[in-house]
């Protein structure tokens, strides 16, 4: 039995046949231009729709010296920032008819990390890819070493804003400031915190920022302790808080040690929130499921991923960045927090 010809994939002339529109009308179309009237627009995108219409990348690439990618060098892949970040970061370079091209580094000695990201670097560049992005939540995650010279557009997200010119980062300072003020308002007065490790820059930024709002309300910070972002270093934390009695609230670093914090203290007698209120940060999905519902604050990773992209395509089109930007994050008042209890 003869096989049927394989049908031919729609092109972008019988788009513009169909739309009844020439051929570089339905290329602004594709590409993204403003200059097509709205209606002509709707017409080029039912037509794309009707035929089943796929752009050739290939083709896009040796036509304009354009990939339509962008590499994504990333530490930390394990963690619910860094990866929420490529999430974020992925959903928004699709929307702009971008794909992700993405280099894991492991989390090893400074040393080895700045061989391993060069070397990413220099694979990335040999994939044609138009820019780069480093995703380094840690100080010994991804360093390009002294004098490196990145030969395209560099985007640092979510990471210390002085490895690079341009850099978009959620506010992590202004999240735990806002996380602490809540606390301070229900008339907390001994808080402590629970941070990340002391080489993360998230955690150094929300050490930061429980510190300065404490400073402004004039009161002297609780006891400062350092997990490593696991629910079990929160666990062992929270066991020694629930044996101090002035601890009446407890800032904690990331939702994940937030959930120790919340078994630690019910293993102890001390009631969530009757006793001692608790603030997680990062609002993963299951925070608003546990028991208590966890208060906690959100970060906004689709909001990061276009002001990245936003940046990205201004230096790929020679404009000048923002420098650093910041996008703020949200507290979300769930049922871990009440009003200190009178003594």
């Amino acid at each position: 039995m003869t096989k049927p010809a394989p049908r031919r994939r729609p092109s972008l002339q019988d788009v513009a046949e169909v739309a009844g529109v020439s051929h570089q009308t339905v290329s602004r179309v594709v590409n993204g231009s403003p200059s097509v009237a709205p209606a002509t627009r709707d017409r080029v995108l039912e037509a794309i729709h009707e035929l089943g219409y796929r752009r050739n990348s290939a083709a896009r690439a040796l036509a304009t010296r354009r990939s339509g990618t962008i590499g994504v060098v990333v530490a930390g892949l394990g963690y619910f920032g860094p990866s929420s970040t490529v999430v974020g970061l992925e959903a928004a370079a699709r929307a702009e008819g971008y794909s992700l091209v993405l280099v894991s580094v492991s989390e090893t000695s400074p040393e080895a990390s700045n061989r391993a990201t060069q070397d990413a670097i220099e694979h990335l560049i040999g994939e044609s890819v138009e820019a780069l992005v480093m995703i380094a939540p840690d100080d010994a995650g991804l360093d390009l070493g002294p004098g490196a010279q990145v030969p395209l557009p560099l985007v640092v997200l979510d990471s210390d804003p002085a490895r690079a010119g341009l850099s978009v980062g959620v506010d992590h300072a202004q999240g735990a400031r806002l996380a602490t003020q809540h606390l301070i308002d229900l008339g907390h007065r001994h808080i402590a915190h629970i941070g990340g490790p002391a080489n993360w820059y998230q955690a150094e930024c929300r050490l930061e920022g429980w510190r300065s709002a404490l400073a402004s309300a004039g009161l002297t910070p609780g006891p400062v302790l350092t997990g490593d972002w696991t629910a079990s270093s929160g666990y062992r934390h929270g066991v020694g808080l629930a044996a101090d009695r002035d601890v009446s609230a407890v800032f904690v670093a990331n939702d994940q040690m937030a959930i120790g914090v919340l078994r630690a203290m019910a293993e102890a007698g001390r009631r969530v929130p009757e006793d001692v209120s608790v603030v997680g940060f990062d609002d993963l999905p299951e925070a608003e499921y546990l028991f208590p519902p966890l208060t906690t604050v959100h970060q906004n990773f689709v909001a990061l991923g276009r002001a990245a992209l936003r940046e990205l395509l201004g230096a790929i089109n020679g404009e000048p960045g923002d420098g650093a930007v910041l996008v703020p994050p949200k507290l979300v008042v769930r049922g871990s927090t009440a009003r200190r209890a009178r003594a």
